[in-house]
């Protein structure tokens, strides 16, 4: 299966468990996978026999900066199942959301959730 990559999209929003979270927001790191036939795109050089990258940043973005969620893991379903319901073509999709600064006493990278969704 073939894919496109979304990599290292950056945005700010308001997402957590901690009411200082929901106030101040933070930035959030997010990567897409889309797996999906690319061979008919790759023959015809149509954008409908694709996936409009740039289509599918706004809306990872909208959600990212959008009303907020308590947990990564939902917001991290929140885009996997729009991309799904949105583009037909996509099989399956994978999104990696980063929150490199947890409201925590810890020094490291962040807290990465990694999920892998399919078509029904």
């Amino acid at each position: 299966m073939d894919r496109i990559e979304l990599k290292g999209m950056h945005f700010f929003g308001y997402h957590g468990v901690y009411p200082e979270e929901n106030k101040l927001g933070q930035r959030f790191l997010a990567d897409v996978e889309l797996w999906m036939d690319l061979s008919e795109a790759g023959r015809t050089d149509e954008l409908e026999t694709t996936c409009n990258y740039a289509e599918a940043y706004e809306r990872v973005k909208a959600i990212v900066t959008g009303p907020p969620y308590r947990l990564i893991e939902a917001l991290a379903e929140a885009i996997a199942s729009d991309l799904l319901h949105q583009y037909t073509r996509v099989n399956e999709v994978t999104v990696r959301l980063t929150k490199p600064h947890p409201p925590f006493g810890a020094i490291f990278d962040g807290v990465t959730v990694h999920i892998h969704r399919k078509r029904a």
